[in-house]
Order: C-alpha cells, then structure tokens, then sequence
C-alpha cells in the first residue's frame, strides 16, 4: 500500500467573484509549495455565505484554474456539502461549556467601545448566561487571557492575546450561518491539511483557529502567510475594491507577474512565452525563503 504524502496543501477560493491577481497570489504560492514537497493540492470552495456568492462564480473559478495549468488532487470540497460536521464540531464545544449563546446586537457592541486588532471587542456580556428579555441570536466560544503564538514560515514569530485582541467569536451567526472559523479548522482537519499557505489578510486569524483546533483536538498546520497585494490606496484587491478579473485567454503575463511578485524573479523572456514553459521553470526555481517577509505590497 503507498503511504500518503507528508505534505498536504490546498487552496480554498470563495465564490463571491471571479478570480483575480491578489487569488492567483495564493494559488502560485500554495501550488508551487506543494509540488515543491511532493505533497498534494487540494482544491476547497468555500461556499458558506450564499447571500454573498456571485451565480457561476464556482464554476468559473475552476475554468481560471485549468485555464492557467493548475492541477489539483482529488475532487474539488464543496462546504456547502459540509454542516453536519460543523453541526457535530459545535456540539462538541456546547458539552464541553465552550460555547454559549449570544443576544448582542452589532450596536449594543460597537457602543462598548472595545476595539482590539480587528475593530470591535465584544465585551463578554452573555458570558455568564443571556440578560433578562435577550433571545440568542449567535453562537460564541469562549477565549481565555492567554498568548496564542507560531511561526510563520514568512512572516516569522505571531503571538496574539485573544482576550485582549479579539474577544469571544462568533462560531456560528445570527442567520444560522456558520462562521469561517470554524468552518475552516473541520475542513483542513477531515482533509489532513499539514500546510496552510495563504494571504497574509487572513493571519490575524490564525490564533482563532489554533484557539480551536486545540478545543477540538485537532492537528494544527504549518502556516505561511504570503503578502497581500494592495492598490494604490492601501486596499487589498478583492471584488469590493474593483479588481480585473484574470484574463483566461492569456494566463502567461499575470502568472509570470505572481512569480515576480512573490520574489522568484523568472526570466523576462517567459512573460511572453507559454504557460507550460513558465511552469516548468517555476517548478525547478522555486523558493519559499526569497518571498518578500511584509504583510502587503503593491503588484
């Protein structure tokens, strides 16, 4: 019987847009990480926000994908395919008092005036049971006054305080939703994840899920978080900030663009050429160590 990979990557897209130049970032650097180690790359659609999700998106991020030589391993997970082991996570939580139900407003929130690294603090006021006349409207785990640190292969040393940063999350929302959070530590679990490589937009998040992971004794990944390529106004590109989506029809300068982004600098002359070729050198000159050790850049 062959034994499976020791490395295991994946990339996970939201379908709420088309791909564009800060989602190929993640997909070249999560790749070529992966074939680097002679692990898999996994492909995840992270599909749980349906009032956010733009119709085809799925499926069109799959055509960019093949369209710029992306090769993945096995089929595609879909999360919206996925509650009941989210439904079971949080059960688990709910017996083991880690979780407990929230009737705050965002406004009853934000007037606490706590803000921490991602704005507003909740202030723990449904710790200790709902007030008088308040019904749950959301799910929270509790955190505890404690440092939560790693090393990032990129951006080095993280510790993050989630009581004093964050405060108790939401694991699961006012409309019945569930929360990135959790949703993300039940996937690279089941799928035996062992390297997370992704935008640097997400590490402050990285301490919630370790938060979790270790609650429901998971495995915790190796991290990479790679910079986020911003606009002149300091915006990450994403959908909100009108990024160009990926041109399917010449895949070569965007992908020969993401290299140079990432600081593998290849040859000018392969900007032009075909997308084989440039895959082909970007398979034999990769290297982790020469990406650029800051959360964002311009492209």
């Amino acid at each position: 019987m062959a034994s499976k990979p020791t490395y295991r990557g994946r990339f996970a897209p939201s379908p709420t847009g088309l791909l564009h130049f800060g989602s190929l970032i993640a997909a070249v650097g999560s790749y070529l990480e992966a074939r680097k180690h002679h692990g898999e790359w996994l492909l995840r659609m992270e599909d749980l926000d349906p009032p956010r999700e733009m119709p085809g998106a799925a499926s069109a991020i799959l055509q960019t994908l093949e369209a710029f030589g992306f090769e993945w391993d096995g089929p595609v997970l879909y999360q919206s395919t996925r509650h009941a082991a989210y439904d079971a996570a949080l059960e688990s939580l709910k017996q083991h008092r880690w979780l407990y139900p929230c009737g705050c407003s965002r406004k009853e929130i934000a007037d606490a005036g706590l803000t921490g690294t991602e704005g507003v603090i909740y202030p723990g006021t449904c710790r200790n049971g709902l007030a008088a006349g308040k019904t749950a409207r959301a799910w929270r785990i509790r955190v505890e006054d404690t440092a939560i640190s790693f090393d990032d292969a990129v951006q080095g040393h993280i510790s993050q305080n989630l009581a004093r940063d964050i405060g108790d999350f939401i694991l699961k929302r006012a409309d019945g939703l569930y929360a990135y959070q959790l949703a993300v530590v039940v996937d690279d679990a089941m799928q035996g994840i062992t390297h997370v490589v992704r935008g640097a937009d997400l590490l402050d998040s990285t301490p919630r899920q370790i938060h979790l992971q270790r609650l429901l004794d998971l495995p915790t990944p190796h991290y990479a978080h790679l910079p986020v390529a911003v606009n002149e106004a300091g915006e990450k590109l994403s959908k909100q900030t009108l990024a160009t989506p990926l041109d399917l029809e010449q895949p070569a300068p965007a992908l020969w663009q993401a290299l140079e982004f990432l600081g593998q600098h290849p040859p000018a002359a392969l900007r032009s050429s075909d997308t084989p070729a440039l895959w082909a050198w970007a398979h034999r000159h990769w290297d982790m160590g020469a990406i650029p050790h800051v959360r964002q850049q311009l492209p």
